[in-house]
Order: structure tokens, then C-alpha cells, then sequence
């Protein structure tokens, strides 16, 4: 079967690169570099919500499902700088070449990528092969690549389910509740920041994992629905989630199945 890889990313701004667009002094606190970012975006357009190139990805989690079975994992600060968390997300792109699933990846968390690895310098020939590529069956790409936005090779739910329709977008944390999931737990995307300064890399990394297996678990629903898998199917792979999870035995995961019904 081709792997799946369901992915999600945890941001924060972009310290260095603001005090270099905006020419500030490097012993101003992150806070307050940050805060003044902050301020000029309220003004600009009332939001808090920087661009997409001065978001500095801190942590990429992934669910992995293949034929070696599921596993779920975290790329992240400290442990990686964001160069190595970019980098190693690429390579395994371009080792596996998975179906891609994310929930807004082609609103938010693909375009950040593209702008932080041309930042960082990083190399994904596999992930921008729109049918020209040197691999084997480059020439399928043409027709079916992570790039386009009607293609499948990268499947943005957020975006099919709402026919592509910005206007008719959902939140994945009311679905995932709505559809009888634990959705967020511990923090939403709001208090990313707030929670890196206070030093809880870890509680981030734990909020985006269970974020990812959320949203792989509404794919799983979809592709019921969409006739790829039959009821009985849908029910052994979600038992067989529950299981892989509480295997892991972290207070996290234990939250989790705990707000799992």
C-alpha cells in the first residue's frame, strides 16, 4: 500500500528575521520583537496573524500508515533547528513518496514550508516534481503532484470537504468533536507563542501530535465515506489507532483516549 502521511506544523514568529527586516537591536527581548510584529500587523489589517514567511516552524508532527504499520512522531525544536525539521520532513518525501493528508496544508502549513526551506536552503526535488522530475514515474506526476491544488497526491480535507470554498471551511477541532473525536486538547494554535516563551516546547509537540492523529482519523471516516473503505474496515483500523496509542503509555495519549469515547 502507499504510506500515508498525515502531517501538521506548530509555528511561532520569526524573531531573527524581524529584527532584521525591521532593522532592531539584537538585545531587544524575543517578546517584544514579537509584540511590535504584532502591533504592525494589528494595524495593518486588525489581526495578530503574521505572514506566512515570518512564521518559524518549531515542531512538524506526523501519523505514518503503511504496510510496517502506524507510528506518530514529532520533528522539533529543541532537539532540531527548524532547517533540520524542514529538511528531514522533505527527505521523507523523498524516500517514500507518501499520500500526503493534512487539514489546511495548502492553506497554511505547505505554503510556510515553502517559503522557510528556501529560507533554510533545502532540497525536495521529489515534492515539486510536477512531471519534468529524474524518478522513475515522474511523468505521473504531471497529472497527479503535491503541488496542485485539485490533485490527490497531497489531499487537503479542510479544502475538498469545503469544495474549495474558503467561505465553507470548518474548524477541525468542532469535526473531529462533532464526529465523536477528542479534537484539541491543552492549547489551541493561539497560545503556540505564549506557551514557547514559557519554555513548554514539550507541551506544544504533544498538542500537535494529538492534532495529527485527529485529523488522520477524520481521513479515515472520509475514505469511508468516499467508498475506499467499507465499514468493517473503518472499524478495525480505528480499533487498531486505539490500540497503537495506548501502547505508547503518555499522560498526552492517555488524555486522549480518555477524552475518546
Amino acid at each position: 500500500m502507499t504510506p500515508v502521511l498525515v502531517f501538521d506544523i506548530e509555528t511561532i514568529p520569526d524573531v531573527g528575521g524581524l529584527r532584521t527586516l525591521h532593522d532592531l537591536p539584537a538585545d531587544l527581548p524575543d517578546a517584544e520583537v514579537a509584540e511590535l510584529a504584532f502591533q504592525r500587523q494589528r494595524a495593518r489589517n486588525g489581526s495578530d496573524f503574521l505572514p506566512l514567511h515570518l512564521q518559524r516552524v518549531a515542531v512538524i508532527s506526523c501519523v505514518m500508515r503503511g504496510d510496517d504499520g502506524f507510528k506518530v512522531w514529532s520533528l522539533a525544536e529543541p532537539k532540531l533547528s527548524e532547517a533540520e525539521i524542514i529538511q528531514r520532513f522533505y527527505h521523507g518525501i523523498e524516500k517514500y513518496t507518501p499520500q500526503l493528508v493534512s487539514w489546511n496544508g495548502g492553506g497554511f502549513d505547505l505554503p510556510v514550508l515553502h517559503y522557510r526551506g528556501l529560507i533554510h536552503n533545502a532540497a525536495a526535488p521529489r515534492y515539486w516534481d510536477m512531471g519534468e522530475g529524474d524518478f522513475r514515474d515522474s511523468r505521473d506526476f504531471k497529472w497527479n503532484n503535491y503541488i496542485g491544488r485539485y490533485h490527490m497526491r497531497h489531499l487537503d480535507l479542510m479544502d475538498l470537504l469545503a469544495m474549495y470554498q474558503p467561505r465553507a471551511n470548518a474548524p477541525l477541532d468542532e469535526l473531529a468533536k462533532l464526529m465523536g473525536l477528542p479534537g484539541k486538547l491543552g492549547m489551541d494554535g493561539s497560545a503556540v507563542w505564549g506557551a514557547y516563551l514559557a519554555g513548554q516546547i514539550d507541551d506544544i509537540r504533544d498538542y500537535c501530535e494529538t492534532d495529527v492523529v485527529n485529523t488522520y482519523l477524520v481521513y479515515l471516516r472520509f475514505q469511508q465515506m468516499r467508498g475506499h473503505l467499507s465499514r468493517d474496515e473503518h472499524a478495525a483500523e480505528v480499533a487498531f489507532v486505539r490500540e497503537q496509542i495506548a501502547a505508547l503509555k503518555l499522560p498526552h495519549w492517555e488524555a486522549f483516549l480518555a477524552a475518546w469515547p
